[in-house]
């Protein structure tokens, strides 16, 4: 009789133990306002359990501090995504007398199919010597002066200066050649049409010279085969020059009678008045539009004050390629599935987001967020949600959330682009 007691007693906290847990678990499972999934992501969800979070090792804490939301993503993420952030700090540098490069093509970011980027160092006087692209190429100045010489098919020259906040755009096989005349030279990010290019297989003009037979080079230039008799056997791709002398003669000695190409290929975007300017910050766009030049690649500048937000949006045109020129935020990406993923960035750091999925970025720090929005498009395109929802119906969006339409009617309209904190 004792037996069975004890056997109906076990059965009894057995069965109540077992409808706790199912209660604890039906509790976990359920769906809230900021905590969306079953079963539920994020450290909002392990109170009571703080293992659930640790990291005992091994780690690298100096690394991973700089990316609290990989870390701990919030509890709105969900699923996965390609990794969407790379960055120049890590890119190993090529270092010459007379500057260096780094770059980030595909090959190091999977998810960078149209846009390859490059940081390069030019000193006072530093040259990248004569060379043209397979791709094109467009750049913006982050430091110093640049002074860039062209010629298009047609013989028609040019010799331009681009200075900090300066853009330039030389469309694919457009010889060129770089040089840094800033009181300590000049710093500058390129972008090329084509997430596979890379800056370091480009035609040289001292390869070509070195590998022609001095023949051959005799005919073509009509002096003796010994006038080439020094030229380097490597070619140079960077390498310390004299200063050039006054740009007017420097213009006047290329352009000779053929005049200078109808569009210039430089565009001082800094001095070009916001494409829109709120309270939390302002977009300055550059596209064919007014950098006629730049028929394949269209950028955007965006400054964000701390706390403000790059609003919900995506881009119907084109994957977004960006890059941190100065202080630090949070990007989250939206796509299909849902798949939703979050990641920090800083100055030096790139971003990818494909075309058309919804995207935004928060200052998260004590001084202003700036960075560049870079295109594979002739022209600057984005969708906002806050735009689309706004000029909807209010009663049909009131449906899809339960949202009073009065309530609807204060959501931002036209545009904001950039929303305060």
């Amino acid at each position: 009789m004792i037996k069975n007691f004890i056997s109906s007693r076990r059965k009894v906290l057995a069965a109540t133990a077992a409808s706790g847990v199912a209660a604890v678990a039906a509790t976990a499972r359920s769906a809230s306002f900021g905590n969306p999934d079953e079963p539920p992501e994020g450290a909002v969800n392990t109170k009571g359990n703080p293992s659930s979070t640790s990291d005992p090792g091994p780690n690298n804490p100096a690394l991973s501090n700089q990316f609290p939301t990989a870390f701990s993503p919030p509890a709105t993420n969900v699923g996965s995504l390609p990794m969407f952030w790379a960055s120049f700090n890590n890119a190993p540098r090529r270092i010459q007398n007379g500057g260096w490069a780094r770059q980030v093509t595909q090959f190091d970011f999977q998810v960078s199919e149209q846009i390859a980027g490059v940081n390069m160092r030019l000193t006072r006087g530093g040259i990248r010597e004569l060379h043209w692209h397979q791709a094109a190429e467009w750049a913006y100045v982050t430091y110093g002066t640049c002074r860039v010489t062209t010629i298009d098919q047609f013989g028609r020259a040019n010799v331009e200066d681009v200075h900090e906040g300066g853009l330039w755009y030389f469309p694919a096989g457009m010889p060129h050649s770089l040089q840094g005349i800033g009181e300590d030279g000049c710093e500058f990010i390129l972008c090329f049409d084509d997430g596979k290019a890379t800056e370091f297989i480009t035609l040289l003009v001292t390869d070509w010279v070195a590998h022609t037979p001095p023949e051959d080079l005799a005919l073509n230039f009509g002096v003796p085969a010994e006038t080439f008799s020094k030229i380097p056997l490597h070619d140079l791709y960077i390498f310390q020059g004299e200063l050039p002398g006054p740009i007017e003669a420097d213009q006047q000695q290329a352009q000779g009678d053929a005049g200078p190409p109808p569009l210039p290929s430089t565009f001082q975007l800094s001095e070009v008045a916001p494409t829109r300017q709120t309270k939390g910050g302002s977009v300055r766009v550059a596209d064919s539009s007014n950098f006629k030049a730049s028929k394949t690649i269209a950028a955007s500048q965006v400054t964000i004050h701390p706390g403000g937000m790059r609003e919900m949006h995506w881009h119907p045109n084109a994957d977004e390629w960006l890059y941190i020129i100065a202080g630090e935020g949070r990007a989250t990406v939206f796509n299909t599935g849902p798949n939703v993923s979050s990641q920090n960035f800083r100055a030096g750091d790139i971003g990818y987001v494909k075309r058309n999925y919804g995207h935004y970025l928060r200052n998260t720090g004590n001084t202003d967020l700036v960075y560049l929005e870079v295109f594979r498009s002739s022209y600057f395109a984005d969708i906002s949600l806050s735009d689309w929802l706004t000029h909807t119906p209010p009663a049909l969006v009131a449906q899809h959330f339960n949202i009073d339409p009065k309530v609807i009617a204060q959501f931002p309209r036209n545009k904001p682009v950039i929303v305060p904190v």
